[in-house]
């Protein structure tokens, strides 16, 4: 009889931690604050690839966090111009330099991109029953925008991999469904 009650106490006990555990992990990324929109300067806001502008008055979510990293991390994938004179501003947070979007890489929401953490690291991508490997060049940021630093764009959700029309192309989705683009990911 004790070694039952005892096998009881312990399973119920392992229950609880990974229970606990898991509800932890699921409040890990919460928003973090809001900021609100203003009206971004005549011509500031370059909408290349559908991108938004800011909203005067709307408030827009912020994260410092995203989502834990997986073996197969569900993510959006989005669709950004990594170009000198592209939709994604100035040049890439991880080299200073702009990239082809014959090139496949990606900007990683806040979180994932860890600050440089994963810099010039390559990630896979998976969708459309195929997979492409693109390098980190950048930060999608999740705490900030509205400004020219950010193309007057607001900021990232907390799950975004913001890639170059080469990642897009690689995994052959068809261009009509280019935008937001459900997709898993993982560190190659």
């Amino acid at each position: 009889m004790k070694s039952t009650v005892g096998t009881s106490l312990l399973v119920l006990l392992v229950f609880a931690t990974l229970t606990y555990c898991l509800d932890a992990r699921l409040q890990a990324c919460q928003p973090s604050g809001k900021i609100r929109g203003i009206k971004p300067p005549p011509g500031q806001c370059n909408t290349e690839n559908d991108s938004d502008c800011y909203k005067k008055g709307k408030m827009y979510t912020t994260y410092k966090c995203s989502p834990p990293v997986t073996g197969n991390t569900k993510a959006v994938l989005t669709l950004n111009s990594f170009q000198k004179g592209g939709d994604g501003g100035g040049p890439s947070e991880c080299d200073n330099q702009y990239h082809s979007d014959d090139t496949p890489v990606v900007a990683l929401s806040t979180g994932w991109y860890s600050g440089g953490d994963r810099c010039l690291n390559y990630i896979t991508i998976s969708a459309n029953g195929r997979s492409v490997k693109a390098k980190v060049v950048d930060e999608c940021d999740s705490t900030m925008g509205c400004d020219d630093e950010h193309d007057y764009q607001p900021p990232c959700s907390n799950n975004i991999v913001d890639a170059s029309k080469a990642v897009w192309e690689a995994l052959g989705i068809p261009t009509d469904d280019w935008g937001d683009y459900d997709i898993t990911w993982s560190d190659a």
